[in-house]
């Protein structure tokens, strides 16, 4: 099983979004479920945050809320298996817990099993307990184990229902929004790079001819992700065509595209990603231009010279391509925000319609993968993205 560290735990519970809703109807049914099968007479589905137990479903008693350090769960979750007390005031571990004593229940029988997402974090428990001390059969425990399963299940499909509607939406809201503005600009730029390399008027210094020489590469690789990601947004749903990607070339390709930008505030770009990645090339080019620049850019305006390093690392599920930067990083209550479309979270005074990770989040959502903000080792913010392995690799 992949260890998964708490910044991915925490992610991974936002995603499924499901802490402070109404109990869905299908937990409930699993919570109702897990009590007949044990036998006791109340089970509950509890979400640990870094801060919170949160019960979203129960069955016997109403959901509430109360502090990681009073969790039951909460000191078994780094066992990562389920467990069974039988009594649990003859338990190290819980003999003297106010959940046990009296101060918030007097819980005798006590089990639970982990709630592991396909990456392998525990975002909490299926529990069940009693007031009375009694045993599991081996049975009931293997019940309780392929209910927590079917509790994962239940908040996967949730979640990617959720995601694909609104992923949809944003892709054909952002199709009709910018087609016209991209094109017009780049169909002109393209025309005066033209005009201005085939005149006969014009002497061009070597140097000015290789400046004009990237200047049209840059054009028409601006003119191709625009295309297909304008394409990729009209056909809303429809994947994306991956392929065995070099994470390090592509790099360097969005690095000579934002050579203005980078040169202008002095930024330096260092880059370890000599790894091979399954994606659509231009649409992860797309994320990498809109990363890469924004590191530069937010770094700059608040008066950082950037330094962003890119990193690309393999995992036993896919790869993992790290952006960092010593800017002033993203406040923790932001960075879901951020990714919503056309919202800039606290980005005033920085040029830029807030689509850039909107798209980011739907490009990499269709390929399977995640994007997450995090603290950066270089004191700013880390770009966190997670591709999966090509369909025929483990």
């Amino acid at each position: 099983m992949t260890i998964v560290d708490e910044a991915a735990r925490i992610e991974a519970i936002s995603g499924y979004d499901v802490i402070a809703c109404p109990p869905a109807s299908e937990l409930q049914g699993l919570v109702r479920l897990a009590a007949m099968l044990c036998g006791v007479s109340k089970a509950v589905i509890n979400i640990i945050d870094d801060r919170f137990q949160h019960q979203v479903a129960a069955f016997g008693l109403e959901p509430a809320v109360c502090a990681r350090e009073d969790s039951m769960c909460a000191a078994v979750l780094a066992d990562r298996a389920p467990i069974v007390v039988t009594d649990a005031r003859r338990d190290p571990r819980f003999r003297a817990h106010p959940f046990v004593v009296g101060e918030i229940a007097s819980v005798r029988f006590y089990a639970s099993s982990p709630l592991v997402t396909p990456d392998g974090a525990i975002i909490g428990t299926l529990c069940v307990f009693d007031e009375t001390v009694r045993d599991l059969d081996p049975e009931a425990q293997r019940a309780l184990e392929i209910l927590a399963g079917q509790v994962i299940e239940v908040l996967e499909l949730r979640r990617a229902t959720r995601e694909l509607t609104a992923s949809n939406e944003m892709l054909t809201q952002f199709a009709g929004q910018i087609s016209h503005d991209l094109r017009n600009p780049l169909t002109a730029l393209v025309g005066y790079l033209e005009l201005a390399s085939d005149s006969p008027d014009i002497d061009l210094a070597p140097q000015a001819a290789r400046s004009l020489a990237h200047a049209e590469s840059a054009a028409d690789r601006m003119a191709a992700m625009i295309a297909d990601l304008l394409e990729y947004a009209r056909r809303g749903s429809a994947a994306p065509h991956p392929q065995a990607v070099k994470l390090d070339e592509l790099t360097a390709d969005v690095i000579a595209d934002l050579r203005v930008p980078i040169a202008a505030s002095s930024a330096t770009i260092a880059v370890d990603a000599d790894i091979e990645v399954w994606a659509d090339r231009t649409l992860l080019g797309v994320v990498m231009q809109n990363v890469v620049a924004n590191a530069v850019k937010f770094a700059a305006a608040a008066g950082f010279q950037p330094h962003v390093e890119v990193t690309g690392t393999r995992t036993s599920s896919g790869s993992l391509i790290a952006v960092d930067d010593n800017g002033p990083g993203v406040p923790r209550e932001l960075r879901r925000r951020v990714f919503d479309l056309m919202d800039r979270g606290n980005a005033e005074g920085v040029d830029g319609l807030g689509l850039g990770l909107a798209t980011c989040r739907g490009i990499l959502q269709a390929h399977g993968g995640r994007i997450a903000i995090e603290d950066s080792p270089l004191g700013g913010a880390r770009v966190r993205i997670t591709l999966p392995n090509p369909p025929d690799l483990p």
